[in-house]
């Protein structure tokens, strides 16, 4: 059955007429999704970002966690290495309570020099940190004492889902497709042809492949009128792309964006789709039963009215025949 997603990343661009309450604007929304079916809401986390990228997806799902009752939280994903994993285990545990068990955690090494530099953190040992901090959450949620930098520790509360919440692992490389592999979950790549590795990683030591999921666009928004409503979101959806290219650039990281100035080529490349209702059924046909449609209502700092229009026709037009 198609499952839908709404993303949440609280981008606020200069550019961008933004609202004070954002935050809550996005709990409206995703209390919304919730009512309507929705399967999850994604959270994402980067810190020192000019637009005021969500830097803090713990606080904010547990907000989440508080005004819904069916949807999983998924936070995709958390920079572990710029955290203590101790902390995570504890913050983690009272979030798997508090939502009933509805929270999943998406790892990564991370790869800003800025966000490591802001923590005074190791950029180059960031892979060890990484395994080490898996290894560290996953002990801490059995709920019993073990061995941590030389002193002995326990973690409370006990997670309600049994070994803890599910930790996967993300990532832009072979490297990190192997280590999702071994001590990871499932593994959620930067780009599609990344999960062949993992799969047949899994397949060499013994292992069943998790989470392959068939995902098409990034943000999917539904209109009356595509071509009006794709004028008020490419600046939007120009300032995201960029960010993330401009990133990748820096580092040399591999990833579904790049730089991109005309708006018209960037809505040929498909990563935002704006679809009458009839599209988007088609679209969610041509996915097929596992595919998953990501709704981003808040497209960075777009006007909450505009994420709504598109909300409010996708629950009046296309839920209902929506398989």
């Amino acid at each position: 059955m198609t499952q839908l997603v709404i993303r949440l990343d609280m981008r606020a661009p200069a550019f961008a007429d933004v609202p004070q309450d954002l935050y809550r604007v996005g709990l409206d929304m995703v209390q919304w999704a919730d009512a309507n079916g929705f399967a999850e809401c994604m959270l994402s986390e980067h810190h020192g970002s000019d637009d005021g990228y969500l830097p803090s997806p713990l606080v904010y799902s547990a907000a989440i966690a508080a005004r819904t009752r069916n949807l999983r939280v998924r936070i995709s994903a958390l920079v572990l290495p710029l955290h203590d994993p101790l902390r995570v285990a504890e913050d983690m545990a009272v979030l798997d309570h508090l939502s009933d068990g509805r929270v999943d955690l998406v790892l990564v090494a991370g790869f800003l020099p800025s966000e490591f530099a802001l923590f005074d953190r190791s950029l180059a040992d960031r892979g060890q940190a990484l395994e080490e901090g898996v290894s560290v959450l996953k002990k801490a949620w059995r709920g019993e004492p073990f061995e941590y930098c030389g002193r002995t520790v326990k973690i409370t509360p006990k997670p309600l889902q049994e070994g803890g919440p599910t930790v996967l692992l993300g990532g832009s490389s072979a490297a990190a497709a192997r280590r999702a592999a071994r001590i990871g979950d499932g593994f959620v790549p930067a780009v599609p042809e990344l999960y062949e590795k993992y799969r047949q990683e899994c397949l060499k030591l013994g292992k069943s492949p998790a989470d392959d999921r068939v995902v098409g666009s990034t943000a999917i928004f539904v209109a009356e009128d595509p071509e009006t409503m794709w004028d008020k979101i490419a600046p939007h959806a120009l300032h995201e792309t960029n960010a993330y290219a401009r990133w990748y650039a820096e580092t040399g990281t591999t990833g579904p964006y790049q730089p991109i100035e005309d708006s018209g080529q960037l809505r040929e490349m498909g990563l935002y789709e704006v679809l009458t209702p009839r599209q988007c059924l088609d679209y969610a046909d041509a996915l097929g039963p596992q595919g998953w449609l990501f709704f981003h209502p808040l497209l960075a700092g777009l006007d909450p009215e505009i994420g709504w229009q598109s909300l409010h026709l996708l629950e009046k037009e296309v839920l209902p025949h929506l398989g």
